[in-house]
Order: structure tokens, then C-alpha cells, then sequence
């Protein structure tokens, strides 16, 4: 092996000295406002996947409870189809948790979370309000107070939730707010 005088030669020298290299780049990177490679791309936060829906959950019981809620307090219920594992549905979940999406959620909706598994699980519920969870998730559906259902999602609409933005989901929640 050939030696070069300017590299240390043991590895514990080696690694002090990838430390205060990577170190430098790090501090420079964070002096110069770049922050992680995730946080570069056009200043966008990396992506950390939310625990939405409830694999236990008895969405029976929760859609009557949104629905008695809704009664109290004079707003519709929103019941939303998907699973943990759709990408679409964790993009849904971040714009209904941005301004304004999560102040007309507030004021004028309960949402309820329904868990569909693989495509495979509470389809009788889905289907008890329309919603052809076979076009894809996730999947929406708004509920008067008293259970009737003023809208149903029935071509996939919010299927696609990764190309669409923000504003959206403001003009679905504007359109259907008491």
C-alpha cells in the first residue's frame, strides 16, 4: 500500500479526521442557510408519515359520535376513507392542518377517520355512503348533522393528493361548510 504523507496513516486518526470534516461541512452548510440535503430541495421540510387512521377503531360508533357532535354544535361531518400507509392520505392530512384548511375544519366540521385496511376492510361502510373506495383514497364524504349524505366521493377526486395543492382542499371545505 502506498503511503501519502499528508493523510493520517491509523484509523483512529482517520476518523477524528472525517469528523472534523464533516463537521465543517455541516456548520458551513447551516451558516449558509442549506440546512439538510431533505431540507434543500426547494426549501421544502422533510416528509415524516402521521398515525391517522385507527386500525382498531369502530368507525360505526365514531361516525355516530361525529354525527351526535355535529348535532350540538350546528356543523357537517367529513368522513375520510384511507390508510396510514397512503401517500395521497398523509398529504390530505397536512392540508387540512395548514391555514386555512384547519380553521374551517374547526368552525364548521367533525372529521372522522375511517380505516379501509388494503382496500379491504369497512367497504360496507364506505359503501353505506357512497363512496367507491375501489377508485382510490383517499376517499371523502360530507354528512349533514342528521346522517344525510350531501356529497360522496365518487371518481377519486382527492385520489391524487401528491400533484394537487392546499388551495383544493380550501375550495372543497369552503363548498361545503354550513
Amino acid at each position: 500500500m502506498e503511503s501519502f504523507p499528508h493523510l493520517p496513516s491509523q484509523p483512529a486518526a482517520w476518523s477524528r479526521a472525517w469528523l472534523i470534516l464533516l463537521t465543517s461541512l455541516l456548520l458551513t452548510a447551516s451558516v449558509a442557510g442549506i440546512g439538510t440535503p431533505a431540507q434543500a430541495q426547494a426549501g421544502k421540510v422533510p416528509f415524516v408519515p402521521r398515525h391517522i387512521y385507527s386500525e382498531t377503531a369502530n368507525p360505526k360508533a365514531d361516525i355516530a359520535a361525529g354525527l351526535a357532535l355535529a348535532r350540538r354544535q350546528h356543523k357537517r361531518v367529513i368522513l375520510d376513507f384511507g390508510g396510514d400507509w397512503c401517500g395521497d392520505c398523509q398529504v390530505l392530512d397536512i392540508y387540512f392542518n395548514q391555514a386555512p384548511n384547519a380553521d374551517l375544519l374547526q368552525k364548521h366540521f367533525i372529521l372522522v377517520h375511517v380505516w379501509i385496511g388494503h382496500m379491504d376492510t369497512h367497504i360496507d361502510v364506505a359503501a353505506k355512503y357512497g363512496v367507491p373506495i375501489n377508485r382510490g383514497v383517499p376517499a371523502l364524504a360530507v354528512l349533514a348533522a342528521d346522517g344525510t349524505v350531501l356529497y360522496s366521493q365518487k371518481t377519486g377526486e382527492f385520489n391524487n393528493m401528491r400533484n394537487m395543492d392546499a388551495a383544493s382542499v380550501t375550495g372543497f371545505l369552503e363548498k361545503w361548510k354550513n
